[in-house]
Order: structure tokens, then sequence, then C-alpha cells
């Protein structure tokens, strides 16, 4: 059974940097795409960024060049790096992974899959 758990989130100003991270067990994770989504209260969920086995990483527009996805195979980890945060970015974030490789329907695996994580709160204060 896939289990993600995240950590990280809190509360920052505009401006400010915060690092997420997901630990996955009950897969093998290599084979996987990551990635994450978030849902900010009273709005659809959204695909933020996901990264193929092999590094390859995708993101949503708005995050590009603020975002940066990683991964650590040999850990089963995953990470967001999330610079110049706006107050915009305040949301639920959930570790997601999806068996394969990341497609072009990269926001479609990570949002219907059913291995998701409990969410870390992100908070941008303005």
């Amino acid at each position: 059974q896939v289990q993600l758990v995240e950590s990280g989130g809190g509360s920052v100003q505009a401006g400010g940097s915060l690092r997420l991270s997901c630990a996955a067990s009950g897969l093998t994770y290599s084979r996987y795409c990551m990635g994450w989504f978030r849902q900010a209260t009273g709005k659809q969920r959204e695909g933020v960024a996901a990264i193929a086995g092999d590094g390859t990483t995708l993101y949503e527009d708005s995050v590009k060049g603020r975002f940066t996805i990683s991964r650590d195979n040999a850990k089963n980890a995953l990470y967001l790096q999330m610079n110049g945060l706006k107050p915009e970015d305040t949301a639920m974030y959930y570790c997601a992974a999806d068996l394969g490789t990341c497609g072009s329907i990269w926001k479609y695996q990570l949002l219907y899959t059913s291995s998701r994580g409990q969410g870390t709160q992100v908070t941008v204060s303005s």
C-alpha cells in the first residue's frame, strides 16, 4: 500500500520561501511520476509540479521560475522548493504518485491518482 506523508508547510510573508517534503513508502519509487497539487479554500484542485523517475520536470505556468520540484530516488523522497511566495499560493499542498512516467496529462495524473498524502498547509500573507 502506497503511503505518502508531507511536511514543511507553514506561514510566511509574501516573497518568502518554504520547502515541502514528501516521504513515500510501499512503492517502487523510481517507477512513479511524483508531484504536487494544491487546493485553496473554495477553489478547485490545481496541479503544481511533477517529476518523472528520470528527473524530467513539469510545472504549472503560475509557478514557473519560482518553484523547483526534485526527488531523491535513493531516499524515496520528493521535494518542492517554493521561493517568491505570493498570497495566491496559499493552499493545502498534497503529494501524489502515479505509476509510470509523467505524460502530457500530468495534472490529470496527479489529481486523479488514488495515491496521495494528507496534505500540508501553506499560508502566505501580504
